[in-house]
């Protein structure tokens, strides 16, 4: 496999006498020696999210010496994000998350130079940022993302380091569509929206984003180096809980509306229409189906007869809860039956995520008078009530 810094004069790249200090275990080895160094101090990588995957590829990346680190993000450090996204610490919590990356990777690598966009990635800007990088690591956690990550790579012929997680079990690949298949290959159509479940809904194992996203970040220094056999045209599974790793062969898929035969994507597309996700602001008057954390505790407050379903999880509620009734939103189809129409009924869960999808449930099968608390136990936790645990 040629190196993708093939294309670029790596001889005009000169290393420092600290650098080669910095460096030494890396030259010593014939595979990557002087030259591959420099390879990599005149590559470019662009990281998409700086999130659980995100954090031990860019510590990685950096301490590898690859020249110039990019990163894509616009969130900002919370609690919940300390237990896997090591890029950031306690004392980052509230601040952008691209603060702390920038910081943090120049602590392992003063040398690397760090690009920040803090923007939402879309079809808009996408082609116009990865167009500046070698390669593009996918650490996003959503299907649209996903989609629209990979047909930019395709249509600009840049490689797409894939890795995703799930409570125990991780996914990685490299989508190179020039050399391979792309993730639409594999993926043909995203699935149904709230099938699966996100990370913040199911949870994720601390240390699988450290495994998963390490494994993008060797697989990153392959491509650039034109080292060993990448993960072109293969899917590497991991079980944590077994500790067991399988891999199955991938085919380009020639019907491929991407990077098939006869593509007929040229261009990229609105990927949350594609994914079946409806406009982030409410249609007309879907905003009755809603109720906020202070008109619900007005309510309460007032003495009003206001029926609350939590659809969580059992150990959820265990942490906390706001009392009523507790149905798992997996649970509700089959013990529907134990709900009074007649009653206000107020739905929530950690975020307002499930109990959405169970206000559509239930409206979908007669219930009238239900609304969906927005921003769920943790806008309680936030605005309403600090002593409750948030999780």
């Amino acid at each position: 496999m040629n190196s993708l810094s093939e294309t670029k004069d790596a001889s005009q790249v000169q290393l420092s006498r600290d650098e080669i200090k910095r460096y030494g275990r890396h030259l010593l080895m014939p595979e990557v020696g002087l030259e591959g160094q420099k390879k990599l101090k005149a590559s470019s990588v662009l990281l998409i999210g700086a999130g659980g995957l995100g954090s031990p590829a860019a510590l990685y990346l950096a301490a590898a010496g690859v020249g110039k680190i990019g990163v894509v993000d616009f969130d900002v450090v919370d609690h919940s994000n300390l237990q896997r996204q090591i890029l950031h610490g306690t004392a980052d919590i509230g601040r952008p998350k691209l603060q702390s990356a920038a910081e943090r990777i120049h602590s392992i690598n003063p040398y690397v130079v760090v690009d920040l966009h803090q923007v939402r990635l879309d079809s808009s800007n996408a082609l116009e940022i990865f167009k500046n990088y070698d390669v593009i690591v996918d650490g996003t956690d959503n299907f649209p993302t996903r989609y629209l990550v990979n047909d930019a790579c395709v249509l600009l012929h840049k490689p797409n380091v894939y890795g995703s997680i799930f409570r125990f079990e991780g996914q990685a690949s490299v989508f190179y569509a020039d050399k391979g298949p792309c993730y639409r290959c594999l993926y043909s159509e995203p699935p149904p929206p709230g099938l699966v479940p996100s990370c913040a809904e199911g949870g994720v194992f601390g240390v699988l984003p450290g495994i998963i996203g390490t494994v993008q970040a060797l697989e990153t220094i392959k491509v650039l180096l034109g080292i060993g056999n990448p993960l072109i045209g293969r899917l590497l599974l991991f079980d944590a809980l077994k500790m067991e790793f399988r891999e199955l062969k991938l085919r380009k898929n020639p019907d491929c509306p991407v990077c098939g035969t006869n593509p007929t994507i040229r261009e990229l597309i609105d990927y949350e229409a594609f994914c079946g996700i409806p406009p982030a602001m409410p249609a007309e008057g879907d905003a009755k189906l809603e109720i906020t954390v202070e008109e619900l505790k007005m309510k309460l407050d007032g003495g009003q007869d206001v029926f609350l379903l939590d659809v969580r999880e059992p150990h959820e509620y265990e942490i906390a809860n706001l009392g009523g009734t507790l149905i798992p939103l997996h649970d509700l189809p089959k013990r529907v039956n134990e709900l009074d129409s007649s009653h206000e009924i107020v739905v929530y869960c950690a975020t307002g995520i499930r109990s959405g999808k169970a206000v559509k449930f239930l409206t979908d099968v007669g219930f009238r008078k239900v609304k969906n608390l927005v921003g769920g136990i943790s806008a309680w936790a936030e605005k309403i009530d600090q002593t409750m645990l948030s999780y």
